[in-house]
Order: structure tokens, then sequence, then C-alpha cells
């Protein structure tokens, strides 16, 4: 099978990583690629992913980016005959609207926080009245990870509101759990559950950025807690968008808290959350290759079981000067091989570039992924930080709490 992923971030990078290694695939490209997914791929350059699907003759494009799905990517290359991994660009504004999203999980019977969607100064004021307290406050939009306040200030939340058209939310109690779901618009397979850290600081402090670091899997989770959200959440919500005419096959991200009343979405995303799934997919032992591919040709149903290592995967991010307000670009990065020489870590890349004198430098904000696997959580956060301060980029920072309170036994 010859497969073109399309991105170029940490994500893209763990694809390539999970695909190389399936004996199915014949072929790897990815267009853009980075530096990173050029010693396993192909980088194709190409200024559109039909064009780069064509040049590869691609018997599967996997879309990993937010932006080309809700573009209509996906249409564009089903209609010229590939088989896509991506929703389309209806199916995708379930990441793309956060009003139409709330919507759907409305007519499916999907548990959620209560929501009010401002158009105005006065609809905002009247929802901030209303719920109080911290404020929730998101963009009806793309953004990146970034379009998210949680607040008690009501001023920082107005000024986060300003300018935009905004979903104003209930704020959900409880841990956060991360769970991909694969379907083909009818079929839902779920993957194992992660756990992301969207602040930037240590003990949840600061801003929120697109993911600080992640851990897979997560021994406090309940129990049967995966078949409980395929059944009141990913199911009906893919049931409901099939009866719209709008079915959605791809990964269905579903970002839930655990509260005290069960189980409450708090966003939708339309394809692998980064950075969980540089946790979840190295841990998969059923090759990725052939479960994406029956996502695109409508035959999940036939899929066995999926099956899983027993091993734990903790990723620490290793964030650009300045991230995530204003990253700084161009700085030499140097001590990758060291870091990837430790015992079970890989070193993924995201934000990176090779500049005209052929160093490797920042080019983003979140520029490296350390992800370390091992027996159980406390070893993969020895080894992921020990290769993570083997790292040297002038001004970089990362948190130093990835998977700590797992680690030692409690949530």
């Amino acid at each position: 099978m010859r497969v073109l992923v399309i991105g170029g971030g940490g994500r893209e990078h763990a694809l390539c990583l999970a695909l190389a290694a399936d004996p199915a695939v014949t072929h790897l490209a990815a267009s853009p690629g980075n530096p990173g997914i050029a010693a396993v791929a192909q980088i194709v350059a190409s200024a559109t992913p039909l064009e780069a699907a064509q040049a590869t003759s691609a018997d599967l494009v996997v879309i990993g980016p937010e932006a080309p799905l809700v573009a209509g990517a996906a249409d564009e290359l089903r209609e010229a005959g590939f088989a896509v991994f991506g929703p389309s660009a209806a199916a995708a504004q379930l990441e793309g609207s956060k009003a139409f999203a709330k919507q759907v999980m409305a007519d499916a019977g999907v548990p959620t926080a209560g929501h009010w969607v401002c158009e105005t100064q006065e609809q905002l004021a009247a929802a901030l009245d209303r719920v109080g307290p911290p404020y929730v406050v998101k963009h009806d939009e793309l953004a990146a990870g970034k379009g998210v306040v949680v607040t008690d200030d009501r001023a920082v939340a107005e000024a986060h509101a300003r300018g935009h058209h905004v979903v104003v939310e209930e704020f959900l109690d409880g841990p956060e759990v991360s769970l991909f779901c694969l379907s083909d618009g009818q079929t839902v397979i779920p993957l194992q559950p992660a756990q992301d850290f969207k602040r930037v600081g240590d003990g949840d402090a600061g801003p929120n950025t697109g993911g600080m670091g992640a851990y897979s899997p997560l021994p406090w989770a309940p129990a049967g807690l995966v078949d409980e959200v395929v059944k009141t959440v990913a199911q009906p919500t893919v049931d409901e968008m099939a009866a719209r005419g709008t079915p959605f096959a791809g990964l269905l991200y579903v970002g839930l808290a655990l509260t005290s009343d069960g189980p409450r979405v708090v966003e939708f995303n339309a394809r692998f959350g980064d950075p969980e799934t540089q946790v979840v997919l190295p841990l998969l032992e059923t090759p990725l290759a052939g479960l994406l591919h029956a996502c695109a040709t409508g035959s999940l149903a036939s899929v066995e079981p999926l099956q899983w290592h027993a091993d734990a995967a903790v990723i620490v991010v290793v964030a650009s000067e300045g991230y995530p307000a204003a990253p700084r670009i161009g700085d030499a990065i140097t001590g990758i091989d060291e870091a990837g020489a430790v015992e079970g870590v890989d070193v993924l890349h995201a934000g990176t570039a090779i500049d005209e004198s052929g160093r490797l430098v920042t080019a983003g904000g979140r520029v490296l992924g350390v992800r370390a696997i091992a027996a159980d959580l406390a070893s993969a956060r020895v080894r992921a930080y020990q290769a993570v301060d083997l790292i040297r980029i002038d001004g970089a920072h990362h948190r130093r709490d990835i998977a700590a309170t797992a680690a030692a036994g409690a949530r």
C-alpha cells in the first residue's frame, strides 16, 4: 500500500513512524513533512494535497491537520478517486465550529456543558452573567488549540471574546481525558485513552497551548469508561452525522471531563490530537494502515479487535522562547542524537526546519516532542526527562510535571 500523509507536525511524525512500521506499507510519503519525517518518508513538495496524491500514486491519503479538512481537502481527493482518511468539509465542522458541534450534541443527546452562542456584546454579557466564574469562552472557529480561555477574571473573558463569535460554556469539573475514535461513517472503534496537558506551565498555570505533553494509558480511569463514551457520545454523534447526510469518516477526537455527574464532552476534533497521538499510536500493536484504510473505504466493521502493547508512553513537548504568545524561530537545535540514544526514547519533530547553512533550527512554537516508552509510567517519565535534559535550544521551555500525578498512583 502506498500511503501519503498530509501535514508536517509532531502528530504527522508519529503517524509516519507508525505507518513505516506496518509491513503492508510499501511506500510512505509526506507533504510538506519536516526534517524528522524525512528520515522515514519521501518528502513531496506540492502545492496541494491533491497534487501530492497524484505525484505519489497514493492508495491511501491520511490528512493530519484540521485546516485542510475544514477547507475541503478530503472532498477534493475523494472526487479524484483517492481513498482518504479524514472527514469531509461538512463533517469537519464538528471541529471547525463550536456552535455546530454543540447543536449536533444536542440533537444526538450527547452529554456536554450548557452553552450560549454569542454574536454580540449584549449576548456575551448575558451569558457571562448567567454562568459566573470560572468563565469558559471559546472562539467559534479554528484556533490551533489556543481559542479557549478559562478564567475567573471577567475582563479577560471579555477581551478573549472581542472581535469573535464565541461560545460561552458552563465550567466542567473533573480530570480531562482524550479518546480517539475511528469511524467509517457508521462503525466506531475506540483507541486507548490518553491525557494531555494544555496549559503552558507546571501545575496547569498560564495560558492554553496546543499541548505541552501527554501520557497513556490512564491507570486511574474508571472501569468501562471507553465503552460508556462510545455508547453515549461517539456512536450517537456518528449516527447523527449520518442522519444529516454528512457522514463522519475519519478520526473523531472526543475531549472529555470526568465530572461528578459522569463524562461530559468538552470538545470534538475532526482528526488525531497532538500530542496525544504520539503516546497512543506506539502502544497500538494492530498495524495502522489497514485500520485507516478501512475507515476510508467503509469496511471498519470487518476489522478484528484491536491489540495493544502493555507498555506506557509519556511525551514532553519542548517549546520555543515566547510560546504560546510570540514564539521565536531560527534558534539552533542540538542534542537530538544524544536524547534519542536514551533507552525507549524517540524525538519527534514538530516546529523544526533546516536553515540555509544546514542547521536544524526552530520553526514554530512547539518544537519537539520527546517520547519515552517503558513498562510503566514512572519509568517512562524518568526516560523522557532524561532525554529532554540533553536537548539544547536557546530560550526553550517545557513542563516538568507531565504524568507526575498518574505515575505516583493518583490522577
